[in-house]
């Protein structure tokens, strides 16, 4: 089937408020940021000139209506993004620490994100991507969580490479027991696995990072995993090499928002420039500096569907 798409994501997309100041008054002014691990993925390939499509859903309401409008703006085809009329849009209020690290209110009991039936997910559009990209957020609940896996299947089925991001937000789920059962589910089924140092940690229980690594390519035989470990960089794992670059220093830190899913776009980009099959220590090399430089500048601002870098700038940051 022809590839109409390089990568299709599916999963929330929702507003993520984050502190702006103080009124007049004294009270706290928030900015009303599109958001949503998936779409924040394909905004950054978008702005690396791949072609992106999103499957999810959002209220009809005035900030469901922002975030489609966001989405086609940044250029992702929004053909599956639903409206539906009787759940609200999520939200989620977003404190940052000094040290730019964050806590996560969310306001989705329940949220249009989680209503997304399997009768929804267009097995067309799947087959016609290169590349399937999806978190864990999509499996807290029954309706999503089957929908998740029947947009996995349609993945499987056409040979469509199978991107992962697990992206723990222990708030949303049941239980901590359940987002571990969910998470190790999704990472048996992916080519790509892009795992943060504490989820690596949640999911093996083990604290050496490359101890749990290897529990999860003995078990999974997972391509190619990728660990991001904040402002120290990020590893990658493929095949027998294990290949470590060093973060980009970033004196200027806004919000940490989106970090990890602009290193995880900058990763995808790679691969549908590269293939998955034949890659070196120089190409891994190559691609973890492109993402940690990518993931560093989207720290300068607020939000980040509209805030990811152009490729320019993050060849000049890698230059400097």
């Amino acid at each position: 089937m022809e590839k109409l798409f390089d990568v299709i994501g599916l999963g929330e997309l929702l507003i993520d408020f984050t502190l702006n100041g103080k009124s007049n008054q004294g009270n706290n002014l928030f900015e009303a940021c599109p958001g949503g691990a998936p779409c924040n993925v394909l905004s950054i390939l978008q702005k690396l000139g791949k072609k992106t499509a999103f499957i999810g859903k959002v209220g009809d309401d005035q900030f469901g209506k922002l975030l489609k409008e966001t989405i086609e703006e940044v250029g992702i085809d929004s053909t599956h993004l639903m409206m539906d009329k009787d759940i609200p849009t999520t939200l989620a209020f977003v404190h940052t620490f000094p040290d730019g690290d964050r806590d996560f209110t969310f306001y989705r009991k329940p949220g249009a994100d989680m209503m997304l039936r399997k009768e929804e997910i267009s097995e067309e559009a799947i087959a016609s991507s290169k590349i399937f990209h999806f978190g864990t957020l999509s499996m807290t609940d029954d309706c999503a969580r089957e929908a998740t896996w029947k947009a996995i299947k349609a993945a499987k089925d056409n040979d469509v490479i199978i991107s992962l991001d697990p992206n723990l937000r222990p708030p949303l789920w049941s239980s901590l027991d359940f987002a571990k059962e969910q998470m190790l589910e999704a990472m048996e089924v992916c080519d790509i696995l892009k795992i943060s140092d504490n989820e690596i940690q949640f999911v093996t229980g083990e604290e050496d990072y490359d101890k749990g690594i290897e529990i999860i390519r003995k078990k999974f035989n997972t391509k190619l995993v990728c660990l991001t470990l904040g402002k120290d960089g990020s590893r990658a794992y493929y095949k027998d090499l294990r290949v470590e670059v060093p973060g980009f220093y970033q004196p200027n830190v806004v919000d940490t928002t989106g970090a990890g899913d602009t290193f995880c776009g900058c990763v995808l980009s790679y691969v549908i420039e590269h293939g998955l099959d034949n890659l070196t220590e120089e190409n891994l090399k190559e691609m973890l500096t492109f993402a940690n430089a990518g993931a560093s500048l989207i720290t300068t601002k607020k939000g980040a569907i509209r805030s990811m870098p152009e490729k320019a700038m993050i060849e000049e940051l890698i230059e400097k």
